[in-house]
């Protein structure tokens, strides 16, 4: 290849690789955003958690907040979703950087798992109730309203493998 050839394919790679966009990094505020999205894609969620009334248990505040994090990423900044009632659905309101501080333990839940636990669970190898029980997935909130959406929660695990990230750089 001469030097102009060389010039010519190295710029083309350049721009190119610009212009692809990279997977956004499990649990980051970009990833949370997507995975808002891909919450009221599934019935299972959206339906069920209306259907249970897990959703109405928001404190009179119209939303309940989960935050999650990565536990083998200790100085990364966690992720929110806030899920609402909405046209008789448990609707993703926001997903995004944690911009709710106060989070009450008797609606809202904190998780967090090592990263490989996260892509264990979202790979549906094993659901909620093995994640809790083994403590492969550590979590604060309502314990027996969890217990009592577990068919729903395992499909809130497997947003960790459906929406699409980069498990190997931290938030």
């Amino acid at each position: 290849m001469n030097s102009k050839t060389f010039f010519t394919v190295s710029i083309f790679l350049i721009i190119f690789s610009t212009m692809v966009k990279a997977e956004p990094v499990l649990m980051s505020a970009d990833w949370a955003e997507q995975a808002c999205v891909a919450w009221n894609e599934d019935p299972t969620l959206t339906d069920k958690l209306y259907e249970s009334d897990w959703v109405k248990n928001n404190l009179e505040r119209g939303y309940k907040v989960i935050i999650l994090y990565r536990t083998d990423c200790t100085k990364s900044k966690r992720a929110e979703l806030k899920i609402s009632e909405a046209e008789g659905k448990a609707k993703c309101i926001y997903g995004g950087k944690v911009v709710d501080a106060t989070v009450d333990k008797r609606a809202d839940y904190i998780m967090h798992a090592t990263t490989q636990r996260w892509m264990e669970m979202g790979a549906g190898k094993y659901g909620p109730m093995k994640a809790m029980m083994m403590r492969r997935l550590k979590f604060k909130g309502p314990k027996m309203e969890a217990m009592g959406n577990m068919g729903p929660f395992k499909n809130f695990l497997l947003l960790a493998g459906s929406v699409p990230s980069d498990t190997t750089s931290c938030p």
